[in-house]
């Protein structure tokens, strides 16, 4: 981008001093002012020429530290600005562009370059730091630099390079541990049969059928049952959570629909969502991460999986409202099974979504409700129902909100 007045205060004074220098040489008939009005003006022709007429070659790369930024944290962004051009520039200034939802500094001096005709490309770092505010992939530039000749009479503001987008994935909370459904890694189980570690085989013993293999025959259980043992193999499994992230849009402001991390209601839920599948996956759950229609929204995440943590919370960078969809249809998704921990986050709710939600209790060892904006009496009629529920609005501490629920708390948590 070109000024419309390309010469600095310095320049402008030399023109005028240069046009008085001209009057005057011709209202007195004095040749040495001619002289001077020609070579003032000559000098900031010549300033302006050496910045808009020399070819000159520029180049800028990024790098983010680190390279996916986390919403409400520090970032660090170094530029490196590849110049090569005949002439020597003086000192400048630069500015790179922040979008919305990045905040920080971005601006400073560039400094002076000596002219590169033998001495190749000028490299020159430069490096700010931002706060990524809020969840997206936001693109950060063009670069703009200010440049002036060396005396100081032009100057040119140019951009240098494109824009790059940096993705700013939501923030992962730490919440409590699970007090009564402990997996894995929280403790122990509640059963041996149908919750057991994952990779070994358990080895128990069972009545002797005709056509088993003496082989199998368990005589330390024959012996104690005065009975024919044999061993049967059973092969353990990873126990498995569900975290239903509920995007419809009539529960959110519309805002979130349109961009991410532009409703505060909708970035709490999506916070949630991330935090809570951290917590299930570190205690040991297989988690299952998916909409209220049963659509997944990311891979599974497997026990004790932070680099799969890591890929959810980077899925989840740009994730919005959808659609409504009906809370029906989550209840038919479990009619006839049963399930570890589900946890529904959701926004909106008022006291007919809660009875549509009362018989998906009774499906989960372990159901738990966050929600945003929980009508009057919503939470504790959803905790008559059977569910661990508590309201996470934008101010909430999460962290406090989650030990609530799961203390089966129908209290609001504020900051």
């Amino acid at each position: 981008m070109v000024r419309v007045w390309p010469l600095t205060l310095r320049g402008t004074g030399a023109v005028l001093l240069g046009i008085l220098c001209f009057i005057l040489a011709y209202e007195f008939t004095i040749t040495e002012l001619l002289y001077v009005s020609a070579l003032l003006l000559a000098v900031v022709a010549a300033s302006v020429a050496t910045l808009y007429l020399v070819r000159r070659t520029e180049r800028v790369t990024r790098v983010f530290i680190p390279d996916i930024a986390t919403a409400g944290q520090e970032n660090i962004v170094r530029a490196r600005v590849e110049i090569r051009s005949p002439l020597p520039a003086a000192q400048g200034r630069w500015v790179d562009r922040l979008p919305d939802g990045i905040t920080g500094t971005a601006a400073g001096a560039f400094p002076a370059m000596a002219s590169a005709m033998g001495a190749g490309t000028h490299a020159i770092d430069l490096e700010y730091a931002v706060v990524t505010e809020r969840r997206g992939v936001r693109a950060i530039g063009p670069l703009s630099v200010t440049s002036t000749d060396p005396f100081g009479f032009a100057r040119r503001r140019h951009t240098i390079g494109d824009t790059v987008p940096l993705t700013i994935a939501p923030a992962v909370i730490e919440l409590g541990a699970l007090t009564d459904l402990p997996g894995e890694a929280g403790g122990s189980m509640h059963s041996t049969t149908d919750q057991l570690g994952q990779g070994t085989d358990n080895l128990i013993p069972r009545h002797y059928t005709p056509g088993d293999s003496m082989r199998r025959i368990h005589w330390r259980a024959t012996a104690h049952r005065d009975a024919l043992m044999v061993r049967q193999e059973e092969q353990e499994s990873t126990p498995s959570a569900v975290v239903v992230f509920d995007r419809s849009v009539h529960r959110w402001t519309p805002e979130a629909f349109r961009a991410p991390g532009t409703d505060p209601g909708f970035e709490m839920g999506v916070t949630a969502c991330v935090s809570v599948v951290a917590r299930l996956a570190r205690e040991g759950y297989i988690v299952t991460v998916m909409d209220v229609d049963g659509t997944d929204l990311v891979p599974p995440v497997d026990a004790g999986d932070a680099t799969g943590v890591d890929e959810l919370t980077v899925a989840f960078a740009t994730v919005t409202a959808r659609r409504d969809v009906a809370l029906e249809e989550l209840v038919r998704l479990f009619t006839g099974t049963q399930t570890g921990p589900l946890v529904l986050v959701t926004g909106r709710i008022d006291d007919a979504d809660t009875a549509i939600l009362a018989p998906l209790a009774h499906h989960s060892t372990l159901p738990i409700l966050l929600t945003v904006a929980p009508h009057e009496d919503s939470l504790a009629l959803s905790v008559d129902a059977g569910w661990h529920a508590a309201a996470i609005p934008p101010d909430a501490d999460l962290a406090v909100a989650w030990l609530a629920a799961l203390d089966r708390g129908s209290r609001r948590v504020g900051v």
